[in-house]
């Protein structure tokens, strides 16, 4: 690395990733490293390229989202302009679906699961030639993107490659390619295998097939990272499950978007947290991670059980009466072996926002309720209307989560931050009608809400849980932390002012605050604009050749 300064970052408070409490400090950046970091006044302004002025500022590593779906958003608009903004330098994806590896059963095209229609064509003739994980994120790269990017083996993608949409239990052969499929996407850089149980196909695994994945993954030093079983009634047996297969295949676990939801389970929490601390305190590597939000997002098509997606024809079965009459039985009367989203939140709390239709436009953001009325019918016939008319997911609000519950999670020593969301720009975003807030606001309104304002947090356990912590729990043993040799990805705040802006009611809303980024060296946001660099790398787990 040249001695070379190309940026000195003066004066500013540093808050290093670690934990540790803050000091006045300089950080000096050469190419894609940290040069140095030193108390305030000891790197000589001589020769730098650049000088900032960071007086009354943060300076900290670039946050890392290890639950991000930019997959998507980032083939039509590499900027990922919600979330760089919000200070995230690094898209973990990956939850339950991958665009690759395509081959075995799965020749899933990419969806159009925001609205992109045609912007999405060239990329979808690339998919088709990606028959090795690493092709898709080696090509995301190669486009040009603004953060870094890396992801888990979505555990769905897995299952179709091995048995397609069928549900039952994996044969020998099917189970041996899932093996084989899971190794070689550790050797192209994976992190581990992403499950998330409440959709299907992930969630036609059992434990069984999920601890034999996991035992492969252990030997690359991956991690199992899950949206488990359940999150409602059966949440604490959902983290136990998840527990169970950590022991059994000797493997890290990171729990997604930890919650207890619906009304009725909201006090499970303090019991799932002793849970998780027994297991730790027992010799399990367990954390997790979480969105500052009391309501969740999910398809309008998780109203129903699972079963509903068998042999890929679910848009087809709400067209036959017969299997939709059984389907309506199971979804209003719910039995507790699936997790009924609509019976959690009641009707009245599920809020449609992904409506691409012009005939459904006018139902964006309105209750499944007022949908139901305005169409005379009840909720689930409006539900499955607006499905078959649509013939995708419809992306949706659940009013499922406790306000008094997220500054407890959130002080959870093993709890981390993430968005469960992608990167948009409100130019083009808005038109595609609301969305959930978390994509523009989950990092800032942490740092203002439950730092500044509610003093939950202290601002280093809360970078920490952004950076630090991220980066340990995925072995990136060369970033999340601000210190000389680690690659330069750095975000300069006002603790003042950083604010998140996006609302249900107004959710295309840039977040505030978050002066200047910089991405393996090059500057991303300056002045709170974009600069339109995409410096952004394929970053890989620990079993990568």
């Amino acid at each position: 690395m040249s001695n070379q300064i190309d940026v000195l970052i003066k004066g500013a408070k540093v808050v290093d990733g670690s934990g540790n409490p803050w000091f006045y400090g300089d950080v000096a950046i050469s190419g894609d490293k940290i040069l140095d970091v030193r108390p305030a006044g000891q790197i000589a302004e001589s020769g730098a390229q650049q000088v900032l002025d960071a007086s009354g500022m943060v300076v900290c590593p670039g946050f890392i989202d290890i639950q991000s779906h930019a997959i998507v958003p980032l083939m039509v608009d590499g900027r990922c302009l919600s979330k760089i903004t919000q200070g995230i330098t690094t898209e973990i994806m990956g939850e339950a679906w991958t665009p690759a590896p395509v081959g075995g059963r799965n020749t899933d095209e990419l969806p159009d699961r925001g609205g992109f229609g045609g912007k999405l064509g060239e990329w979808r003739e690339k998919a088709k030639s990606w028959n090795r994980f690493s092709d898709w994120l080696e090509a995301m790269e190669a486009s040009g993107v603004t953060p870094n990017v890396g992801s888990f083996l979505g555990g769905g993608t897995l299952r179709r490659y091995g048995k397609g949409m069928d549900m039952g239990k994996a044969n020998a052969e099917e189970l041996e390619t899932m093996r084989r499929t899971m190794a070689e996407a550790m050797e192209d850089g994976a992190f581990g295998v992403s499950y998330a149980l409440i959709y299907p196909p992930d969630s036609f695994a059992d434990t069984e097939e999920i601890t034999e994945i996991c035992k492969v993954i252990s030997q690359y030093g991956g991690v199992y990272i899950t949206h488990v079983r359940s999150e409602a009634d059966q949440l604490v047996e959902g983290i136990q499950e998840a527990i169970d297969i950590g022991n059994a295949a000797d493997i890290a676990v990171e729990i997604y978007h930890l919650k207890a939801a619906g009304q009725r389970n909201w006090g499970k929490m303090p019991e799932v947290i002793e849970q998780i601390n027994n297991a730790r305190a027992a010799g399990l590597d367990i954390t997790a991670d979480m969105y500052p939000y009391p309501y969740s997002g999910t398809g309008l098509s998780s109203i129903m059980p699972p079963w509903a997606h068998e042999g890929g024809n679910f848009y087809e079965k709400l067209q036959d009466p017969a299997q939709l009459k059984e389907l309506k039985e199971a979804t209003v009367n719910p039995t507790g072996v699936w997790e009924p989203m609509a019976d959690l939140c009641t009707p009245d709390g599920v809020i449609p926002v992904g409506l691409y239709k012009e005939e459904n436009i006018k139902y964006r953001g309105k209750s499944l309720t007022e949908i139901a009325a305005d169409k005379g019918v009840d909720w689930f016939d409006a539900a499955a209307e607006l499905l078959v008319s649509e013939g995708q997911r419809v992306s949706t609000i659940y009013m499922t989560i406790s306000e008094d519950n997220i500054p407890m999670q959130l002080q959870q020593s093993w709890n981390k931050v993430s968005t469960d969301a992608g990167g948009l720009d409100p130019e083009w975003a808005r038109a595609q009608g609301p969305t959930h807030p978390r994509a523009y606001g989950t990092y800032t309104r942490v740092l203002g809400k439950y730092v500044r304002e509610e003093k939950a947090l202290e601002l280093e356990d809360a970078i920490r849980k952004m950076s630090g912590a991220v980066a340990d729990r995925l072995d990136l043993r060369d970033r999340g932390m601000l210190r000389a040799g680690m690659f330069a990805d750095v975000v300069v705040f006002n603790p003042d002012t950083v604010t998140d802006n996006s609302t249900i009611e107004d959710p295309h809303q840039l977040s505030t605050g978050i002066e200047h980024v910089w991405v393996n060296g090059q500057q991303v946001i300056a002045d709170g604009t974009h600069t339109g660099a995409t410096p952004g790398r394929f970053v890989k787990g620990p079993g990568a050749k």
